[in-house]
């Protein structure tokens, strides 16, 4: 189902009991492995239904689920707003959904999925990947920070990897490394973490903290399909 009062909800699934809407964005192929992209504070902005389209123009099949409802913003006391109003729990049901909508989907081929998330949705990738165990193949965090209490890694089967800002005032690096341990004691998977010269939310190009570095995103961005090639396969 298209919603064309917001292109950015161009699909809807069943999720948590109700509905749920995102963006799907498709290869020119027509078919690949399936990954979820998790939206940051801001929404279902126009710089992640691009980092789908991205995802697409690699061989991907992605999926950017909107957990705020079609609700984005510019504002960061705005954005704080509304990710503290979103219940943790929903949210992981809805991404649960979208999970079941993308591997159920005719284009996706594979058994598992990709995750791919920023800021707050880097946290919810880590909550996604321990949940739904040999679902995710691949987790992919970009300074990701777990909402609510850090989840149990036990359940974890997917390959994780992850990218961090050095200067990161709201992720710094020694949690980063105490995460990475946690990660690895209670799952026996060492993540790939990756630090940059860089500030929180280094990647989204919008450069709505003013700490968009083009080179360090870049170069996340390319060890980013790398690792989702290698774990998940696409056709380029």
């Amino acid at each position: 189902m298209v919603n064309d009062d917001n292109p950015r909800q161009n699909v809807t699934f069943p999720s948590n009991g109700s509905s749920a809407h995102g963006y799907l964005a498709l290869p020119q192929s027509g078919s690949g492995p399936g990954v979820i992209v998790i939206q940051e504070w801001w929404g279902l902005t126009d710089h992640i239904a691009e980092v789908a389209n991205r995802l697409a123009a690699e061989g991907f099949v992605a999926l950017a689920p909107d957990l705020f409802g079609g609700r984005t913003t510019h504002d960061a006391q705005e954005a704080a707003t509304l990710m503290r109003q979103l219940p943790v729990d929903r949210a992981v049901r809805d991404l649960s959904g979208a999970v079941d909508f993308l591997l159920g989907h005719e284009a996706v081929t594979g058994g598992t999925a990709g995750t791919v998330g920023f800021c707050m949705g880097g946290g919810f990738v880590l909550l996604l990947a321990a949940k739904q165990g040999v679902r995710i193949g691949a987790a992919v965090t970009f300074y990701g920070i777990v909402p609510g209490p850090s989840p149990e890694f036990s359940k974890l089967s997917a390959r994780l990897q992850g990218h961090f800002g050095e200067y990161d005032e709201f992720l710094p690096p020694t949690k980063v490394r105490e995460m990475a341990a946690a990660i690895e004691r209670e799952s026996g998977r060492k993540p790939e973490f990756y630090f940059y010269p860089a500030g929180h939310a280094f990647f989204n190009d919008e450069n709505l903290l003013g700490t968009y570095a083009p080179e360090q995103a870049a170069l996340a961005w390319r060890r980013t399909l790398e690792f989702l090639w290698a774990q998940l396969g696409a056709t380029r």
